[in-house]
């Protein structure tokens, strides 16, 4: 009897749930509001690594700056980035390591970081071939650089502490006044 009473209670013509046109329609929405920003955000995700990679290139090169003040040479291209990591056999003054994660030898799409030391002009290059890992390219795929020019990593990107100051001392006697070819 009691369930004779429940559904006598009960609007006549009106039931429970959504009918298969609401839920497509409510589903349609989601996909176009979905469909108008995917693009936006991977591309902002793209540019993110990008500028991270960039940060990544600018202090590694205040390592190598800190590497050079404590030792008074670059690495050489044979012991490359990884003199940062692992004292160099037969070196004095070496006071690393100065860079604690190995993952920090590689850009934010997983190549490793190119190292160029032009020991003759005591200068270096650090290149990351960007998202395509290719040299050249435009946008995210574009090749990054650092230092821009010898002697700025340690100006443009101090390092905290003792190595820091030293890489930043190093750096500012070693700089040379730009000529006017440069």
């Amino acid at each position: 009897m009691r369930r004779k009473a429940r559904r006598g209670l009960r609007l006549p013509g009106r039931e429970d749930g959504y009918t298969l046109t609401e839920m497509l329609v409510v589903i349609g929405i989601i996909g176009l509001i979905a469909a108008a920003l995917t693009p936006n955000i991977i591309g902002q995700m793209g540019r993110a690594k990008s500028k991270a990679a960039q940060l990544q290139l600018d202090t590694l090169a205040a390592d190598v700056e800190a590497f050079s003040a404590d030792v008074q040479r670059y690495p050489t291209k044979s012991e490359g980035l990884n003199a940062l990591v692992q004292e160099p056999q037969g070196l004095d003054g070496w006071s690393g390591p100065y860079v604690r994660d190995l993952k920090m030898l590689n850009d934010p799409w997983g190549q490793p970081i190119t190292y160029d030391v032009d020991t003759d002009k005591r200068t270096f290059v650090l290149t990351s071939l960007g998202a395509d890992g290719k040299p050249g390219g435009s946008g995210v795929n574009r090749d990054l650089h650092a230092p821009t020019h010898a002697g700025a990593a340690a100006v443009a990107t101090p390092v905290s502490g003792p190595a820091g100051t030293a890489a930043a001392q190093a750096a500012t006697q070693t700089q040379t006044p730009p000529t006017a070819a440069q």
